[in-house]
């Protein structure tokens, strides 16, 4: 079963997931839907459970969400989000089929996934929130990381189709693969905003465009002073 066909998921396919892990449950519920690849439910899955290991809690803003997986995904994880809110330029229609299709497994769901149509630049960002976004295409990926970076909140991204005419590569390209060079600069460019960093990375088998890029802003307080007083 290859995990980077970009095949429909079907109905028919479940007997494909028949075990009693999360995964498998995941996984028949995307089938039961018909709506989306196998390669995106795997790159949501492996996504989401790395980002749940590290960020807990928070409003989920899924950011160039397409049918909204990984926001339904992340809720699954932690029940501890209140809600997350599934963003687009354009949602797709059968969205709200997938989303039904989840919820039937995890009632706990309803109410919980907000869809929203408009432009990411519009979005407002609270501080408590986990900005996630799984391949928004070229400079998408750094327009998510700014909306993140405004208001200091938590985010990882997991970028793809990497625009190399536009994008910064820091001057690394002499060392290193473009695409790569644009991550690093990405990855410097977030820690030079005071956040700590995590560098992790998908199976391959799923997709070339695999690393994922992880950020914690870092609350710095001042420090006493110590010193002797006059």
């Amino acid at each position: 079963m290859k995990k980077s066909s970009k095949n429909r998921l079907t109905p028919q396919q479940q007997a494909l997931f028949p075990g009693n892990t999360l995964f498998d449950k995941i996984a028949r519920a995307v089938c039961r839907a018909g709506t989306l690849p196998r390669k995106e439910l795997h790159e949501a899955w492996e996504m989401a459970k790395r980002v749940r290991r590290r960020y807990r809690g928070g409003r989920i803003l899924d950011l160039a969400c397409g049918h909204g997986l990984l926001a339904h995904i992340m809720l699954i994880l932690d029940d501890s989000s209140e809600m997350a809110v599934a963003v687009d330029k354009n949602i797709p229609l059968n969205a709200t089929r997938l989303s039904d299709a989840l919820m039937e497994s995890w009632p706990r769901l309803e109410n919980r996934v907000l869809y929203k149509e408009m432009d990411i630049r519009d979005l407002t960002v609270l501080p408590d929130d986990i900005v996630v976004s799984a391949h928004a295409c070229g400079s998408l990926t750094d327009l998510v990381m700014d909306k993140a970076i405004e208001s200091h909140a938590r985010m990882a991204v997991l970028p793809c189709c990497h625009d190399l005419k536009k994008a910064s590569t820091a001057g690394l390209e002499g060392w290193m693969e473009s695409a790569l060079a644009v991550d690093a600069a990405r990855a410097v460019r977030l820690r030079s905003e005071g956040y700590k960093i995590v560098t992790q990375t998908i199976p391959c088998e799923i997709t070339p465009k695999n690393r994922l890029l992880m950020g914690e802003y870092q609350r710095h307080t001042p420090s006493s002073s110590t010193g002797p007083s006059s």
